[in-house]
């Protein structure tokens, strides 16, 4: 029997959106992270620093999800 694998169009473009959240995300957490730690002394340190962080966390989480949509998309058996 012939296999049949083509790429699913609709999951490759939703993982490639969550690529591109995940640039922004690439550049804002860690943006963000540098202000914060220039600012030690402001009063809204601690507030930006927490949010720097969980930009980066969410920059990695959504390139894992990224990358596996993508893959899902090229190599999922119909």
């Amino acid at each position: 029997m012939e296999e049949d694998h083509k790429t699913d169009k609709d999951i490759l473009i939703k993982g490639l959106k969550r690529l591109g959240i995940c640039l922004l995300l690439m550049f804002t957490g860690p943006t963000l992270l540098h202000l914060a730690l220039d600012n030690s002394d402001k009063p809204l340190y601690i507030p930006l620093l927490i949010l720097a962080l969980i930009l980066c966390a969410m920059a990695i989480l959504f390139l894992f999800l990224g990358i596996n949509t993508i893959m899902k998309s090229m190599f999922k058996k119909n």
